[in-house]
């Protein structure tokens, strides 16, 4: 059996979905990377209790590694290492070393505030300084200092600011009391699939499939997920199992090949990015108000391809930015093929660009119609070839999801004509 693993993150404003936990999937990946079976992620607040009580679950549950983030601070609430201390029967102790390379570190800060209290950031400097005895003591990135306490389970305890866990990660897994408590891993592949056209009912049935058709399908760990409107399956084995997998996803194939679009986990960002390479793209959106633009610009570099867009949310807007005749939106209405592509032709001409997409619709609660009930959403990519394509799509959902997904459309639609499917 591989060696296990449990997370604990730490933090009321975690807990109460102030902060958005970014430690634990970050960590989980780690973990998978090193061949590790992650048994749970628990989260809790910062009271002592709640921390302990998680400790006893994961240790409960027979884990060899326990990983912990946040509440290495200063102030008061932060008790993390306190408590994991007494978790592990250890007493706290000063290290004088680390007192002094905080207070170094402190004192930087300080030059540029002169009116702080000085016993008091003494005081803060000599609370972050108090580690387990016997415990590994790991260098801050910021001012908190890691540790890890060699035991059964071992526990690693690092800071919850995600740059200063991830550049702690490193020197905490080439421990020797980390190394030994995952002496026991297992090397897993990890395959994902990204498929965009095809409902989660349809792959599960393939799946169920699967079970009876497929030598070796129960060593294969598989998990999908509906994600922005795509659908996921991410798949974990240990290499034995690959037989298994390259059987199963001649099946998937089989089934579902024309909504494959990356078998390698490369995004439909990532693909479209590559496909813009040497060409430049305007952006024209209505309902969408700029997120495809947002989206397209997320990327580093994008600067090289992306020459601009318009949000022409009213129709004013349509006419004055983007050159779209008023009789064609009175005839046909804003959201309309015939506008979807106007719009385009006018982002082509305004930025001198040689891609377009457009996007114009019905993102509700309000505004529909019989003919053109919410989530009717027209969408048109353009080049400056003379190619046009116009697709309408029904998009499911709240207005938030309307507008989200729609951006996936408008990005596999473009992905589609850049690749001349």
């Amino acid at each position: 059996m591989s060696a296990r693993a449990g997370i604990l993150v730490t933090g009321t404003e975690v807990l109460t979905g102030r902060v958005a936990d970014r430690n634990g999937p970050w960590v989980a990946d780690r973990l998978l990377e090193l061949g590790v079976d992650l048994a749970h992620i628990t989260i809790c607040g910062d009271r002592p209790a709640d921390i302990d009580a998680q400790l006893r679950f994961l240790r409960a549950e027979g884990v060899d590694l326990i990983v912990t983030t946040g509440g290495l601070g200063p102030t008061a609430d932060d008790m993390t290492v306190a408590t994991v201390a007494r978790f592990c029967g250890r007493d706290l102790v000063l290290d004088p070393a680390m007192e002094a390379r905080i207070s170094a570190i402190v004192a930087k800060w300080m030059a540029r505030f002169p009116d702080l209290d000085a016993d008091a950031v003494q005081a803060a400097n000599r609370k972050q300084a108090m580690v387990p005895d016997g415990a590994t003591v790991l260098d801050p990135v910021g001012t908190a200092p890691g540790v890890v306490i060699a035991g059964s389970p071992t526990v690693v305890v690092l800071p919850g600011p995600p740059k200063e866990l991830q550049g702690m990660w490193p020197t905490a897994v080439a421990t020797d009391a980390v190394a030994q408590a995952i002496a026991g891993r297992t090397i897993y592949r990890q395959d994902t699939v990204l498929m965009f056209g095809v409902a989660e009912s349809g792959l599960a049935e393939t799946l169920r499939e699967a079970e009876h058709t497929v030598a070796g399908f129960a060593g294969l760990e598989i998990t999908t997920c509906l994600r922005r409107g795509e659908l996921e399956m991410v798949t974990r084995y240990e290499p034995a199992g690959e037989p298994a997998y390259r059987t199963l996803m001649d099946l998937v194939r089989q089934r579902h090949g024309t909504a494959i679009f990356s078998e390698d986990g490369s995004s439909v960002d990532d693909q479209v990015a590559d496909l813009l390479a040497g060409r430049r793209i305007a952006t024209a959106e209505s309902c969408t108000a700029g997120m495809l633009a947002a989206r397209l610009t997320d990327r580093p570099g994008s600067s090289a391809y992306v020459a601009g867009g318009v949000v022409a949310y009213a129709n004013e807007a349509k006419t004055d930015l983007l050159g779209v005749d008023p009789a064609l939106i009175a005839e046909h209405g804003a959201v309309s093929a015939e506008v979807a592509t106007a719009m385009a032709a006018g982002a082509l001409s305004r930025f001198d660009a040689d891609t377009a997409v457009a996007i114009t619709g019905v993102a509700g609660p309000g505004g529909g119609t019989e003919d053109k009930p919410v989530g009717t959403v027209w969408f048109c990519v353009a080049l400056g070839e003379g190619e046009s394509v116009t697709r309408c799509v029904r998009v499911p959902g709240e207005r938030a999801d309307v507008r989200e997904r729609s951006t996936t459309v408008a990005m596999h639609l473009l992905r589609r004509v850049l690749r001349q499917d």
